[in-house]
């Protein structure tokens, strides 16, 4: 069943010429995951450096320490960090998890980082427009 939608959401729907739709919602079933198991902790992670070259040798993009997937080939690190890593704008974590406010912002250094990022407003998006059949199909995601 669809969810409601706030107001602003229609109106920007209306102004866009987006005609309203009644949607089948979606249930996720788990394949791969368990319930309450960190997916990150599924996996070895490595820290990698990125280069990325001209044809003439001279440096586009680089980084150091990257944390990828162990079993990522070096192309697939090189398209992640340089492509979908934000570079700049990022805060620093402590070891807690908690916000370092004394640390300047930086670019994302971790695969981590950009898949959460992009998760989490799929499911953002799917939660606002009623995608989901239910709160569980939205954790599940």
């Amino acid at each position: 069943m669809r969810q409601s939608r706030r107001v602003a959401d229609i109106e920007l729907d209306e102004l866009a010429g987006w005609p309203e739709k009644d949607i089948e919602t979606m249930r996720i079933t788990r394949r791969f995951t368990q319930a309450g198991t960190d997916v990150f902790s599924t996996i070895e992670w490595t820290k990698r450096s990125s280069r990325i070259n001209n044809a003439d040798g001279s440096v586009v993009f680089e980084m150091q320490d990257a944390e990828v997937p162990a079993e990522w080939s070096q192309l697939a690190t090189d398209i992640m960090v340089s492509k979908y890593f934000r570079k700049a704008g990022v805060p620093a974590y402590n070891e807690d998890g908690t916000v370092n406010t004394d640390a300047p912002t930086g670019p994302e250094r971790s695969a981590k980082q950009v898949i959460g990022r992009l998760a989490s407003c799929w499911r953002n998006w799917g939660e606002r427009y009623g995608y989901f059949d239910s709160s569980a199909d939205a954790d599940t995601f």
